[in-house]
């Protein structure tokens, strides 16, 4: 097989949570201790930090392996899902995995793959594990997939956990409050192993307080250590001021990455106590080339001007209440904004939030798991949304682009399959 045969495989062969949700989801750890004793525990042969959270994840996920890459490190990242290219998952040193090492692997596994039938995520991560300890990493960040405690990635022993913050999303998995959120996030903290909270809310610090105490681990509140403000824009940069005084130019523009700077800021501090060594060229280096230096792409990411073109993967209440922050301190003649989500969102929560004087473009990612252009079209009126319904993401950004002035804003989010298709679309 060919690289491209290789990904149909993979989608073909095995669940893909990304494409039909929850029929993908395969609970609990088995699948993931069969595929790693048959690898030899590749998981065993680097070090490596945790993180999860409901936002935030992936961008301190990012902002922590530039970091460590500028302090020396050779650095694993493994992230999800993917936005263009299936290969962002796995990186080291920001570098994607090649595309034979894809094939190689798919190929030299087809009859463990077929013997255990992991999902498309658990057969990703045993790449990704197999790739790092193939490629000597110093250290690897992994991102959980989904929750915490049943995720397929809760088979390491880090040497830091993180868990950046929790709001309501995948609520039929995770549960439907926030304890109980907090409870399956929570799984990640080990037996004598610190972590970082990034965000707390009255419902969740006694759950994160309970665990850590269970597991004798060292419990660290990022708000208690830093505090991050915002201090203006340079270009596509944001410049930003911590309570102790420094001052950091940041690559990512979105105001609600303050709270993940404090939670990266505070995880540094917590690894250099750890024995790591990160000094602080390392840290302002890796905040302003975060982007360049990892691959990172659709948080707030500025695509086009004249009009404005900004995407970001925000995908549930939590993260779109940011965006909505965000989009309020933008100046504009007409805000236009392109908008789909996935069909197991809360729909009417995300739509309540969006501003009611944009012109929407309501559509449609080419995945199983989409919610219909017309349907999203008829919640958005009846929530005071006014717009059309496009059946691609193509036809809404072309749509868009022509009814708009130089000094429009277009933003395009909603799910990160709409990002990842209009970058698609764009680079061309």
């Amino acid at each position: 097989m060919n690289y491209g045969d290789t990904i149909q495989y993979l989608y073909d062969r095995l669940p893909v949570f990304h494409q039909i949700g929850g029929a993908a989801y395969k609970p609990g750890l088995d699948n993931t201790i069969r595929l790693m004793n048959a690898l030899n525990n590749p998981q065993k042969r680097f070090r490596s930090i945790h993180v999860a959270g409901t936002n935030g994840k992936g961008s301190v996920s990012h902002f922590l392996a530039a970091i460590l890459q500028k302090a020396g490190y050779k650095v694993g990242l493994y992230t999800s899902p993917h936005l263009v290219d299936f290969r962002e998952r796995i990186r080291v040193n920001g570098e994607m995995v090649n595309q034979q090492y894809v094939v190689d692997f798919v190929e030299n596994n087809k009859n463990l793959f077929d013997e255990i039938e992991p999902s498309f995520f658990e057969a990703t991560m045993a790449m990704a594990f197999n790739y790092f300890a193939d490629c000597e990493v110093d250290v690897a960040m992994i991102e959980v997939g989904l929750g915490g405690r049943l995720d397929s990635t809760n088979i390491i022993l880090p040497e830091l956990s993180i868990i950046t913050n929790i709001s309501f999303d995948h609520v039929g998995f995770l549960g439907d409050t926030l304890e109980k959120i907090a409870f399956e996030k929570a799984g990640i903290i080990k037996q004598n192993v610190p972590v970082v909270i990034g965000e707390v809310l009255p419902e969740t610090k006694p759950v994160f307080e309970a665990k850590a105490t269970q597991e004798n681990a060292r419990i660290i509140f990022a708000g208690e250590v830093v505090e991050v403000q915002f201090k203006k824009y340079s270009g596509n940069k944001m410049l930003v001021e911590t309570s102790d005084n420094k001052s950091y130019t940041v690559g990512l523009c979105g105001i609600y990455q303050l709270k993940n700077i404090a939670t990266t800021l505070t995880a540094i501090e917590l690894l250099n106590q750890l024995g790591f060594k990160i000094d602080e060229t390392a840290v302002r280096d890796g905040f302003e080339n975060v982007s360049e230096i990892t691959g990172l792409k659709g948080r707030w990411q500025v695509l086009q001007q004249n009009p404005v073109i900004v995407a970001d993967t925000g995908h549930n209440a939590g993260g779109i209440s940011y965006v909505v922050e965000q989009l309020k301190n933008q100046t504009y003649s007409t805000l236009r904004i392109i908008f789909g989500l996935v069909n197991d969102k809360d729909s009417s929560a995300v739509l309540a939030l969006l501003p009611k004087e944009a012109v929407y473009y309501f559509t449609q990612a080419n995945i199983e798991r989409a919610l219909p252009a017309d349907l999203l079209l008829q919640k958005a009126q009846s929530a005071g949304l006014n717009g059309g319904a496009y059946l691609s993401v193509e036809e809404a950004i072309k749509s868009a682009v022509i009814e708009s002035n130089p000094d429009d804003f277009i933003f395009i989010g909603g799910s990160n399959f709409i990002v990842g298709e209009a970058l698609n679309y764009l680079k061309k």
